[in-house]
């Protein structure tokens, strides 16, 4: 069982930057795809990022060039720089990877960061 523990949230105003990181205990992040999702009030959890086991990244548009994923295996973390923040990108923030190797499928979840943007 894996366990995943987020950090670096907080309060910013609307241009400021974040990072993000997710540190996981349990089991080796290498080999294995991970998340970024984000859950605003009153939306569903939605995929902000994704980085597969061999680095390929995904973003989702409206992150497209702001946001960048990228993992330490070595570290057993992964990291979202979130840089020129807007007021929609408010929502808490939830890592996940998955239970099998080379699949990109989120078993495992952690706990979320908020990250508050005001405008």
């Amino acid at each position: 069982q894996v366990q995943l523990v987020e950090s670096g949230g907080g309060l910013v105003q609307a241009g400021e930057s974040l990072r993000l990181s997710c540190a996981a205990s349990g089991r080796t992040l290498s080999g294995y795809a991970m998340g970024w999702f984000r859950q605003a009030p009153g939306k569903e959890r939605d995929l902000v990022a994704r980085i597969g086991w061999a680095g390929t990244t995904y973003y989702v548009d409206s992150v497209k060039g702001r946001f960048t994923i990228s993992r330490d295996n070595v570290k057993n973390t992964v990291y979202l720089q979130m840089n020129t923040l807007k007021a929609e990108d408010t929502a808490v923030y939830y890592c996940a990877t998955s239970a099998t190797p080379r699949k990109y499928q989120f078993d495992y979840w952690g706990q979320g960061t908020q990250v508050t943007v005001s405008s």
